[in-house]
């Protein structure tokens, strides 16, 4: 079993910056895929960005060159480093782990103001 608790939503004006942050617990971080997901309101949940076990990134294509996503495995954290921000990164903003299971946490709610 896994539990995944996000942080470091807010409000932001476009152009700022946030870092979104992701506490696993549980003993399988190291061998997991972490990914971070958004839903804007009346839309579907989308992948964001994802970082596997060797570090290794990828990102979609509205947030690729503005957003950074790392993992600490010494604390069993996940980051979204999210600049350049625009109001359609509002949303909630998902953490998900993949390893055998998937799980998922409860979500930060990002907001970003014109």
């Amino acid at each position: 079993q896994a539990q995944l608790v996000e942080s470091g939503g807010g409000l932001v004006q476009a152009g700022g910056s946030l870092r979104l942050s992701c506490a696993y617990s549980g003993s399988q971080f190291s061998r997991s895929t972490m990914s971070w997901y958004r839903q804007a309101p009346g839309k579907e949940r989308e992948s964001v960005a994802v970082i596997n076990n060797v570090g290794n990134r990828g990102y979609s294509d509205s947030v690729k060159g503005r957003f950074t996503i790392s993992r600490d495995n010494a604390k069993n954290i996940v980051y979204l480093q999210m600049n350049s921000l625009k109001p359609e990164d509002t949303g909630l903003y998902y953490c998900n782990a993949r390893y055998v299971k998937t799980y998922w946490g409860q979500g930060t709610q990002v907001t970003v103001s014109a």
